[in-house]
């Protein structure tokens, strides 16, 4: 099996000229998924189906969260697209592949109790505590991702948009709101080194993805909130929250730099949930 690995990874990074984090993931994504087959004694190319689903079935008892189990599928899926592709699988994978409950598995989402809780949680007092309040208020007031607030620079902020470079090193200018900015205020104000980018660490250094999901795990225990939370939790929200009060799934689109409408879409299916649980909270013949 790791023959097929080197081929894959060799393919994607090649032909497919994916980033070097993507790359990583993938690689990391498969690994996995051999040494669940490897354990289970399993072959890679019977019971491809039943395989498959006894994966998933595993990541999801796992508690994982819904954006990394989905991202997991696609890799999967573009991993046995290859196989097929060199001739090293002579069936369409596509056929095993229509598993709707892991495409609408819903991501977790943050009621706004939840969301006032954890914000509330940093003790701005300190350096620290004052860097995670901005942190906070800045993933939820824009709904960037996790590597994108890692490398907004101080200059890239005003009083009413961030310039965020995203994936592919694309630019886009997102709004933001007043709390956020008076957060990022209040933190620079413990600020006075030369350091060019916005959020850094005690040493004077970029902050990195790792240092932020852990502050961002270590809040959401503290606020006693039992859902799976990462950064992207607060991306989720972000996006859900806006739809919920009237704004435009295009408008949503762009905010978040999606590509396709249809990455978008899926928070369409968590707006629905909330409607459905709003309707037969509140309607009188529900």
């Amino acid at each position: 099996m790791e023959k097929y690995l080197l081929s894959f990874l060799s393919y994607i990074s090649s032909e497919k000229g994916l980033s070097k984090n993507t790359i990583s993931a993938y690689e990391r994504d498969i690994k996995f998924f051999f040494i669940f087959l490897k354990n289970k004694k399993k072959e890679l190319k019977k019971d491809i189906e039943k395989n498959i689903l006894e994966y998933f079935s595993y990541l999801k008892n796992r508690n994982l969260a819904s954006s990394t189990i989905c991202r997991t599928f696609v890799t999967i899926k573009v991993f046995f697209r290859f196989l097929k592709k060199e001739n090293l699988l002579k069936i369409d994978i596509d056929n095993y592949l229509k598993l709707p409950k892991i495409w609408h598995l819903v991501p977790y989402v943050l009621s706004y109790k939840e969301i006032e809780n954890l914000l509330s949680q940093p003790n701005i007092s300190t350096f620290l505590g004052a860097r995670d309040k901005a942190i906070l208020e800045v993933l939820y007031a824009t709904g960037i991702r996790a590597s994108e607030i890692c490398n907004i620079k101080i200059k890239d902020v005003n009083d009413n948009f961030i310039k965020v470079k995203g994936k592919g090193n694309k630019e886009r200018i997102v709004p933001i709101g007043k709390k956020a900015i008076e957060a990022i205020d209040f933190y620079l104000s413990f600020r006075n080194d030369k350091n060019e980018f916005l959020f850094i660490t005690k040493k004077i250094k970029k902050l990195d993805r790792i240092t932020l999901w852990n502050r961002i795990k270590f809040y959401s225990k503290k606020a006693e909130i039992k859902k799976n939370i990462s950064p992207h939790t607060l991306r989720h929200s972000f996006a859900t929250h806006l739809l919920e009060n009237g704004a435009d799934i295009r408008i949503i689109q762009d905010m978040l730099g999606h590509e396709d409408i249809s990455t978008t879409d899926k928070y369409t299916h968590i707006s629905q949930n909330h409607l459905k649980k709003a309707f037969k909270t509140f309607h009188p013949r529900p």
